[in-house]
């Protein structure tokens, strides 16, 4: 059990994090708990459908080849040298500690973001379960979002055995649920759309503009698999275990995105999702089970958004604990509580800043008009530390690329064309975006570079970071 693998409290290594305290099962539900299929189906299907239509089906597809090259990055990277501040560490040693810290601070930054915008569903959904009156009652879904945070920030900074306990609880209830209505989904038969074969064809976008307004939001769709990478180092084979866990936690939500999505265009109208675009599966509930059995999949994406809310803290506390003990912020957050054997000061920082922006966001707008701003926001983020993380593994494995197919092809082709995907995908949506979306995106990159020049002012002698070479082929079985 994770529990026993835990090490000692008081031993030589109370001043560092868990190690071996999570196996590769514990990284395969982390992964898929980081993605949070249900609660992502839920939020983003709107926007989806919005972007491209009945296109909905191809964007996750091809975004999803885009995305393995960026797993397949994070996994080579991984075996080079487990870090729990991965992006921002690999990026950091292998191109440069300037560009490590971007990687970092828009992890950090989408995160955040996200955390606003998750925790407004949470209280809604959590609310509506018992009163649906209630769940449009800005006080009342603010209070109940704000008690979710809480207890999530709690179960962070109580230790990473007690986050993979719950975490296996509420992913599994998730998964069981999903696997349930995606037969009934699929048995009900066409109700608004035949199945198509071209809701998978490139051609269903016409032309680019299309394409990448749907990849924008398809890569939030797959977005949280990489907090498996921010655990490593309290993982079993810290190398090997998490880059394998992302990999077949990614398998998994991708099948699960492909069979709803089109599922989706076979059960609802486009304008039944656009009416309900913070509600689409409770409405896709009732109609593939028509009463109290169809309610059950809203128990599904309140536990989803639960569990992705807590992957998402231990995310950026373990970012701001590596990017501490590096010296790159200040050193206090890297201290590690010697009980928890967590990160604790950067935890509470973690619940701090998003509660303060919470109560802004409630009256900001409708919860669909957050959910797709915040959408395409972390979008942006994604694009910036996935790219750099795709471009570093290329280059720390250079000089072995063309030693295997192998090698070329997972650690250099693959990750490349991820990498160059989500260059592209920023620059040909952000013109797009609307001013909220821009500023929020954009402004919260700019803002980093204040603590980036401080950072570069006091290590201008660290400017030439060792690289990092591929010593040893990771296993991929």
């Amino acid at each position: 059990m994770a529990s026993n693998r835990q090490a000692n409290k008081s031993g030589p290594d109370s001043d560092q994090l868990a190690k071996g305290a999570l196996s590769l099962r514990d990284s395969v539900i982390m992964g898929v708990a980081g993605v949070a299929p249900a609660y992502t189906i839920a939020a983003s299907t709107a926007a989806l459908t919005a972007a491209v239509g009945l296109g909905a089906p191809a964007s996750l597809l091809y975004c999803g080849i885009a995305m393995f090259g960026i797993v397949w990055a994070f996994h080579f990277l991984g075996a080079a040298g487990a870090s729990a501040g991965a992006s921002y560490t690999w990026v950091r040693n292998s191109l440069h500690p300037i560009l490590g810290y971007v990687a970092g601070w828009s992890m950090i930054v989408s995160a955040l973001i996200f955390l606003v915008a998750g925790t407004i569903p949470a209280g809604s959904l959590a609310v509506g379960l018992v009163s649906q009156s209630l769940a449009n009652n800005v006080p009342v879904v603010g209070a109940v979002g704000v008690v979710v945070f809480i207890l999530m920030i709690a179960a962070v900074g109580a230790g990473v055995t007690i986050t993979a306990r719950l975490q296996i609880f509420l992913t599994s209830i998730e998964l069981v649920l999903l696997v349930v209505f995606a037969a009934l989904m699929l048995a009900h038969g066409s109700r608004a759309n035949g199945f198509r074969w071209s809701w998978l064809s490139p051609a269903i976008f016409h032309g680019p503009s299309g394409f990448f307004a749907g990849a924008l939001v398809a890569a939030f769709y797959y977005w949280g698999w990489d907090v498996t990478a921010n655990l490593s180092e309290e993982t079993v084979k810290p190398t090997h275990n998490p880059g394998l866990g992302a990999l077949i936690g990614v398998a998994l939500v991708f099948s699960i995105f492909e069979i709803f999505t089109i599922g989706t265009n076979i059960v609802l109208t486009s304008g039944e999702i656009h009416a309900n675009a913070a509600d689409v599966l409770g409405v896709l509930g009732q109609i593939v089970w028509p009463g109290i059995g169809g309610k059950t999949i809203v128990v599904a994406v309140v536990l989803s958004t639960v569990a992705t809310l807590e992957t998402s803290i231990i995310q950026v506390s373990r970012t701001l604990y590596a990017m501490g003990r590096d010296g790159t912020l200040p050193k206090s957050l890297g201290q590690i509580n010697r009980i928890s054997r967590t990160p604790l000061r950067a935890t509470i920082i973690v619940g701090t800043v998003p509660l303060a922006l919470f109560f802004g966001a409630l009256f900001l707008g409708s919860v669909g008009t957050i959910l797709q701003d915040a959408i395409d926001a972390v979008g942006l983020q994604i694009a910036v530390y996935y790219s750099l993380a795709g471009f570093a593994v290329v280059f720390s494995y250079r000089k072995s690329l063309f030693s295997s197919p192998r090698l070329f092809i997972f650690a250099g082709l693959w990750p490349l064309l991820g990498a160059v995907f989500m260059v592209v995908m920023f620059a040909a949506t952000l013109p797009h975006l609307n001013l909220t979306t821009q500023v929020v995106g954009m402004g919260a990159l700019l803002v980093g570079t204040v603590p980036a020049a401080i950072a570069w002012g006091h290590q201008r002698h660290d400017l030439s970071a060792p690289i990092l070479e591929n010593k040893a082929v990771p296993e991929t079985d």
